[in-house]
């Protein structure tokens, strides 16, 4: 019996997704700058997943974007926007538990191109200090970026105060919000939490890879970060994928069906996994499991087993989990956000991420609680002390 989870790496796509996306393949394969009808027929397509999504997120067509996924939506809004409101200020705020595809841009903007960035600290739950974010603003401020929900532990930011917060200083002062994690697990309207930017990646929700969309606010200044045949308006070059354009869509319309359902059941199996675990010597769970948290992420710590070993020990079992974001790199390394909430050392390279989905079963669960029960104290019998 395999047991996936690892949904917060990525997700299985839905079944009617991969059909549509192979359809538009194999049939319906024109370039949507071509003038005839296949071409015609490619850019409803596109035309079609923008109404989709716009519906959802309840802002207009014109106001997205497609990418290639949440990556190069944070480089196009973080990047974009910085240089295009420079004259207005250099300095940039973000947090620092963020994704790399946040903090690595932010290094790039502060070391290559000059600008200043104050990374706000977070408290042991991994939200974001207010606080501070009060503290650092200042006349030179042109953008902030914090995530909807934090990849490895399932922190939900205080997204609507800190952009109350910002706004209320200067409304000028660009506001973005990596939801990659967020979006799909939560209603979010950008137009009224007030964010101006929102990056979402297809593979994320039961769509498929290589894709995501940025939500831009109307009338804000981004400059585009590639070049070339001028297509969405010039603000991201490149024959779309047409594709995978037409499965995000789908996507987003199919995981916001019945949503509240599909939520309360990851939570409850977030619960059963938590109290499984619980029974586990020197097992700590890091972050907030209760309503405050996301649903579908649990990261747990277990003193005195290596994260990688275990994963490959669960592995073995059929059972697939992360020792961490996934989204990064295959190469392990101590999590920078569990420095940043303040985990004991003991549990930094012990630790594993569990990420659930709407076809996840409670079957599933109580084979993995069952396996970690077994595995952990064998596994610390034979651990090098």
């Amino acid at each position: 019996m395999e047991i996936y989870l690892d949904n917060s790496a990525t997700t299985r796509c839905y079944r009617e997704v991969g059909e549509l996306v192979m359809q538009v393949m194999c049939s319906d394969y024109g370039n949507p700058s071509s003038m005839h009808l296949k071409g015609v027929e490619a850019e409803r397509y596109i035309k079609e997943a923008k109404e989709q999504i716009a519906k959802v997120l309840k802002v207009t067509p014109k106001e997205l974007i497609f990418t290639s996924g949440g990556t190069e939506c944070d480089n196009l809004a973080l990047i974009g926007a910085a240089r295009a409101n420079r004259r207005n200020g250099n300095h940039l705020i973000t947090t620092s538990i963020e994704h790399p595809a946040i903090l690595n841009t932010m290094q790039f903007l502060e070391e290559e191109e000059g600008f200043r960035v104050t990374y706000l600290p977070v408290d042991e739950n991994g939200c974001a200090s207010l606080e501070a974010l009060k503290e650092a603003l200042c006349p030179e401020t042109i953008l902030v970026s914090m995530m909807y929900v934090n990849n490895e532990i399932g922190a939900v930011q205080p997204i609507q105060e800190a952009v109350s917060l910002v706004k209320n200083y200067n409304r000028r002062i660009l506001f973005h919000c990596d939801a990659v994690q967020g979006f799909g697990k939560y209603r979010i309207y950008p137009k009224r939490i007030g964010v101006d930017m929102l990056s979402v990646s297809g593979h994320k929700i039961h769509g498929p890879k290589g894709v995501g969309f940025l939500y831009m606010r109307e009338g804000i200044k981004v400059r585009p970060i590639a070049y070339g045949g001028g297509q969405q308006k010039n603000m991201r070059s490149g024959t779309e994928n047409v594709p995978g354009i037409a499965g995000i869509g789908l996507a987003t319309q199919m995981i916001y069906t019945d949503l509240e359902q599909k939520t309360e059941k990851m939570r409850q199996l977030k619960a059963r996994l938590v109290e499984g675990v619980s029974g586990i010597e020197r097992c700590r769970v890091h972050g907030r499991t209760d309503e405050n948290s996301a649903p579908h992420i649990v990261s747990i710590g277990f003193a005195g087993v290596r994260s990688e070993v275990l994963l490959h020990a669960l592995e073995e079992q059929e059972i697939y989990v992360s020792s961490g974001s996934a989204c990064a790199s295959n190469h392990p390394a101590i999590s920078g956000v569990l420095k940043g909430i303040g985990v004991p050392r003991e549990y930094l390279e012990s630790t594993l991420r569990f990420s659930m989905s709407e076809f996840t079963t409670e079957e599933e669960i109580d084979r993995t609680v069952e396996a970690l029960c077994k595995m952990v104290p064998m596994l610390r019998r034979y651990t090098r002390r």
